[in-house]
């Protein structure tokens, strides 16, 4: 549980140590803000992401299923600021299916909490992996981190790429290949 009544005296603190007045016209009512907005931004704390995988559907399927192009955002743990992004996933049903509506908020789940992306990568991989069983999963981020564009080395534009190969994805380089293509900014479907 959020804890939001101390995350306005801790972002009060905040403004008086860079030397604003919390009690300011304009930033008065900024901490009530901050603290509705970390409690959104960390929903994903303390839920369990597999409780959206958890009805299926045995259709025999057999063949690869991907979505492309889920919109996500997360906080990097290292400075709290946030990276933002598209998640591509896919997997290689043993005959069950999921919906697919399903596995875009379980990684909205596993992206709503204090994060590094190379993390949420292979925590989606392996999530794919333990409760739906497939032969196969993969998963390619790509995000941009205000904490590489805003501030340090201030690279403006730069997107951070990270996979996560299981089963079939990894054994099989066709496999790999294909989800590659498909995901890719001028894959198939684009």
């Amino acid at each position: 549980m959020i804890d939001q009544e101390r995350i306005v005296r801790a972002v009060e603190e905040i403004l008086r140590a860079i030397g604003d007045d919390p009690r300011r016209d304009g930033v008065d009512r900024t901490p009530a803000r901050v603290a509705s907005m970390y409690a959104e931004l960390f929903s994903g704390i303390g839920q369990d992401p597999r409780e959206f995988l958890t009805v299926s559907y045995d259709e025999g399927a057999r063949d690869m299923v991907t979505i492309k192009d889920i919109p996500f955002t997360s906080i990097c743990e290292h400075h709290l600021l946030p990276f933002f992004g598209t998640v591509h996933v896919a997997y290689v049903p043993s005959g069950r299916v999921v919906g697919i509506s399903k596995l875009a908020r379980a990684i909205e789940c596993l992206a709503r909490r204090p994060q590094m992306q190379e993390r949420v990568t292979n925590q989606s991989a392996d999530l794919l992996t333990e409760a739906l069983e497939p032969q196969g999963a993969a998963v390619r981020i790509e995000a941009e981190h205000l904490c590489m564009t805003i501030r340090g080395v201030r690279a403006a534009g730069s997107r951070v790429i990270t996979t996560a190969f299981r089963g079939v994805f990894k054994e099989d380089p066709a496999t790999r290949a294909e989800f590659l293509s498909l995901t890719s900014p001028q894959g198939a479907g684009s």
